[in-house]
């Protein structure tokens, strides 16, 4: 009797089960064996490798999904090297794998693809993490969207809402080879900078449904004017679910609907709440068009910007010591808990490069590596955005007032004191601008400007100048470029 063929599924942004096309395929043709390849930057030609938070978060989806499936091997090493030597070593006759799309990405697998195909072995990849993929939404006159809304547009004419359940057997294949996933080193040791992590978050597949079961019962209504107050949870925290494929983007279409969706459409709640979904597909569109959008201006004008070289002002940023209080209450909730609202995300960026008139490459890589959900094309897409270089960006030349935006986004200062402490006694109408605060106030508060709290590190006013200043040479540029 000929045993059933085996086929490798290649793990990478899809730790999931349900919804997930190259595993519902592989289990269709007979056994599965399920792999994930942890790769060296050096040799997979990656610039822009896994942060430490986003590691954190790795090791804990790995464990949750190989639970669910039973059997996972765990290898490192180049993939173009290591799927090519356990199909070998299996037996296996075929590897299936679903997309990314980060542009080392699609280089490597193209070439495993081939290379694979050349062996005779079978080689398929599928959509999974993606409404749509990103060259299957063009303009009216062909080519590649620039502006969300028109974007957004054409996507919701398109959506379709089928995503595939799990599988209704699994016969899993079994080799003994790879390491343990403890062996892969994902975790913090010395320090374990994440110790508490596991209380704030639920990685892997049932978490994920679970985050956006609470989210669309509890937390959706008012979403739509509520997600900027960073002192409510009207936030979905479903982003590290997605970006690692714990949950696909269909799969929240379709829940969101099925509860929000009637005969008259979307709710303005829901449909702004989908809406970040949609921008997210966004920035892949943008990301595989433009490929140079993590590394360069999407502007080049942007290029003649006048950036400052401050390592002492970098430092009191990523620390939360600028002595702007909302600037600070959100540096110090990323560090906390790997995540940061997403309004104070703009704040804080803006001051980065607006007030403190530091490049975006820093804001990116400082992201990139405390966020459990960051994510090549938004963090790039985003960053770029606030500072005015990116697609359909904000006018440059507004800039964010750091006291006027924490009075209006925490009008009681709940989440300014939950994350700067020791200004938690300061009365509210000081609480954004100590520095203005009469000594009698900070005096009763307990505050010492410059040693329980430190002073302002620019003054905004002045920032806010020089960056209109500097923003005259993208303007020259721009002009010298028409």
């Amino acid at each position: 009797m000929t045993s059933p063929k085996i086929t490798v599924v290649w793990f990478r942004q899809d730790l999931r089960i349900a919804d997930n096309p190259a595993l519902v395929e592989a289990a269709q043709r007979g056994r599965v064996l399920p792999v994930f390849v942890l790769e060296d930057p050096e040799t997979s030609g990656e610039s822009h490798p896994l942060g430490g938070a986003s590691r954190w978060w790795l090791h804990h989806s790995l464990k949750a999904l190989a639970n669910d499936l039973g059997e996972m091997v765990f290898l490192r090493g180049d993939a173009r090297i290591a799927i090519p030597k356990l199909v070998e070593k299996s037996g296996a006759s075929a590897v299936f794998w679903n997309r990314c799309y980060e542009p080392h990405a699609i280089e490597r697998d193209s070439k495993i693809k081939v290379d694979l195909k050349a062996s005779g072995i079978e080689a398929q990849s599928f959509k999974a993490s993606l409404l749509f993929e990103p060259w299957e939404l063009e303009t009216q006159t062909g080519g590649p969207f620039k502006v969300y809304s028109p974007f957004w547009r054409a996507a919701q004419k398109q959506i379709s809402l089928s995503p595939l359940p799990r599988p209704e057997k699994l016969d899993m294949a079994s080799v003994s080879f790879g390491e343990s996933l403890d062996d892969l080193g994902l975790l913090p040791t010395k320090p374990n900078w994440a110790e508490g992590w596991e209380t704030l978050w639920s990685p892997g597949e049932k978490g994920g449904f679970e985050r956006l079961t609470a989210f669309l019962e509890d937390g959706l209504k008012g979403y739509g004017d509520l997600r900027n107050r960073p002192d409510l949870p009207n936030v979905s925290r479903l982003s590290p679910h997605l970006h690692f494929g714990e949950i696909s983007p269909l799969q929240v279409q379709q829940e969101t609907r099925a509860l929000f969706g009637g005969e008259g459409g979307l709710d303005k709640d829901a449909g702004k709440f989908i809406g970040e979904i949609g921008w997210r597909e966004f920035s892949y569109h943008l990301l595989y068009h433009f490929p140079t959008l993590p590394q360069a201006n999407w502007k080049p004008a942007f290029d003649a910007y006048p950036w400052r070289d401050s390592l002492e002002d970098l430092v009191a940023w990523q620390k939360g010591q600028t002595g702007y209080p909302i600037v600070d209450a959100g540096m110090r909730e990323l560090w906390q808990t790997g995540v940061m609202h997403n309004r104070v995300r703009m704040i804080v960026a803006s001051f980065l490069v607006k007030h403190l008139r530091l490049h975006w490459h820093h804001g990116e890589a400082w992201f990139r590596d405390t966020l459990v959900d960051a994510d090549l094309a938004s963090n790039s897409a985003s960053w770029q955005w606030v500072t005015g270089s990116g697609a359909d960006a904000a006018p440059y030349f507004r800039i964010f007032n750091p006291m006027t935006q924490g009075a209006k986004f925490d009008p009681e200062g709940i989440y300014v004191r939950k994350w700067v402490p020791e200004l938690k006694d300061l009365d509210t109408a000081y609480l954004n601008a100590p520095f203005d605060a009469p000594d009698a106030a900070l005096e009763k508060a307990g505050v010492r400007l410059g040693e329980t709290y430190p002073r302002p590190i620019v003054e905004h006013f002045a920032a806010r100048d020089a960056a209109l200043e500097g923003y005259k040479a993208v303007k020259q540029a721009k002009e010298d470029a028409a």
